[in-house]
């Protein structure tokens, strides 16, 4: 079944190409990407479709989606990535600590530009840090690496709990690991991060920009300060 299901997914894909999302695909990427331009509605579609099959198959078990989504990696594109790290949120409720190295195997293989890395860290790795906080340590080795994307994974996987109002202090000491980083998507990141948490932290975040800024880039500032009242907006941004 499992080879029958990677090939019907596949074929699903190829029959949905879009031609304006196949023309438009690299528009959002300064890195060169693997698609075929299938729109992410579609293939949002397709994920849910097959894993329901899956299920209705028995073959939904964590141990049996994490080998097909292993597989959909393998391809590099866009599209089954997407699949696969959908599957992968799907059995989040299966989560057991020896899959911090599956998710890091993932970032570091498969993961070559921002799209794959928000998606993967967004909800599976961000529901597993909110079930297993202790690994908030591995996630301050990551800033330290030299991927880029395991740096702005660092960030990106605390999006979610950050919105929640979760781990305000890791989040500050992230944001510290990062502060001067020379990549813009990894600058880009962690302001995302410090903005999810300025919704249920404002003054906090406020104050941490404040203290910053004067080293903080200015694209780290401004996605921090985005949800900011005009005047505290306007404060942050004096020179």
């Amino acid at each position: 079944m499992q080879a029958d299901i990677i090939a019907r997914i596949r074929k699903d894909l190829i029959e949905n190409v879009d031609e304006n999302t196949k023309n438009s695909c690299s528009r959002f990427f300064k890195e060169e990407v693997k698609c075929y331009g299938v729109k992410t509605s579609t293939v949002g579609k397709i994920a849910k479709d097959y894993f329901r099959e899956l299920k209705q198959a028995g073959q939904a078990k964590k141990i049996n989606i994490f080998l097909l989504c292993e597989e959909l990696l393998q391809s590099d594109y866009c599209e089954e990535a997407y699949i696969a790290f959908e599957w992968a949120y799907e059995v989040r409720a299966e989560y057991t600590e020896a899959d911090f190295s599956v998710f890091e195997h993932w970032v570091k293989s498969y993961v070559n530009n921002w799209a794959k890395c928000d998606t993967l860290c967004n909800h599976t790795v961000g529901s597993f840090i909110e079930k297993f906080p202790s690994y908030i340590e591995n996630l301050k080795l990551w800033t330290q690496s030299d991927n880029r994307w395991l740096r702005r994974a660092s960030a990106v996987t605390l999006v979610l709990p950050a919105r929640k109002g979760l781990f305000l202090p890791e989040i500050f000491e992230i944001s510290d690991l990062l502060l001067t980083d020379k990549d813009d998507l990894v600058r880009k990141g962690y302001g995302w991060m410090l903005k999810e948490a300025s919704k249920p932290h404002q003054q906090e975040v406020f104050d941490y920009v404040m203290k910053n800024k004067k080293e903080m880039p200015r694209t780290s500032l401004r996605y921090a300060i985005e949800k900011f009242p005009a005047d505290l907006r306007a404060e942050a941004m004096k020179k």
